[in-house]
């Protein structure tokens, strides 16, 4: 339906925004000051996207979560998997982009039920993305762990991973809600932690195992970032290597 009004059809953003916020990992947290009067439309929700790189998963509202599983997270490795190292790989702002607000060169629309109203999502692929998944695909375990919701994160890795690249993906209910962060415990996958690896743009992801980690820029719409490209050299030798800590230490360290 056409909009009436430039306020209404700014009113539905609005209300739209403040769905989605507790949909992706990445928003802030609309509901840090309560709001004037019970209406919703009058908190104002936070912008979809955001300069620079926002703490993701860090500040949506508290979900209470029940207490970690006994089993770890991941199943047992694959023959074909022994002696690989296993590699977390981040969705959000790391492979791709996803906006509410229709993109014009998405390379994905995937629609997505919110409260029995179907949305449409507009993913952007960081350049060089298939590329690097096929490679990591080749040189480790690939798992996807992302604090985004499955109903959302499934079908874009669907149509990302076309290799069957990720033997398994992690969804939100995977994470550690710890201090207002969505946190990736690597002690809870069931893998040797000298041998994992986490990619991811967000530091408040992997803070219980910062040595782990290997950081990326947020990446939102340069079509002109190569960082995926640049560091499949560095992820050939990390495979390569015993352990994964000398190495991550000495990426720390420049």
């Amino acid at each position: 339906a056409a909009h009436t009004s430039v306020s209404n059809s700014s009113l539905k953003k609005q209300r739209s925004r403040s769905i989605f916020s507790t949909f992706f990992c990445c928003f802030r947290n609309y509901n840090v000051d309560p709001p004037a009067n019970n209406t919703n439309t009058s908190s104002q929700p936070p912008p979809v996207e955001e300069n620079g790189s926002p703490p993701k998963c860090d500040q949506v509202g508290v979900i209470p979560f029940p207490s970690p599983p006994a089993k770890y997270l991941l199943p047992e490795m694959l023959i074909s998997d022994y002696g690989k190292k296993c590699v977390v790989i981040d969705l959000d702002e790391t492979l791709v982009h996803s906006s509410f607000k229709p993109i014009s060169n998405a390379d994905f629309i995937v629609p997505v039920e919110i409260d029995g109203t179907v949305h449409q999502v507009y993913v952007l692929k960081r350049p060089h993305v298939d590329e690097f998944l096929q490679k990591m695909g080749e040189l480790f375990e690939c798992v996807l762990f992302t604090a985004s919701l499955a109903k959302y994160a499934d079908p874009v890795a669907d149509l990302l991973d076309q290799w069957g690249v990720f033997r398994e993906r992690l969804f939100r209910e995977a994470c550690v809600f710890h201090r207002g962060n969505y946190v990736k415990d690597l002690s809870r996958l069931g893998r040797e932690l000298s041998n994992v690896i986490i990619v991811d743009n967000s530091p408040a992801s992997y803070i219980f195992h910062p040595e782990n980690a290997v950081p990326v820029q947020s990446w939102f719409d340069d079509m002109n970032d190569t960082e995926l490209l640049d560091l499949l050299p560095f992820f050939e030798g990390l495979s390569k290597e015993e352990e994964v800590y000398g190495v991550l230490q000495n990426l720390r360290g420049r």
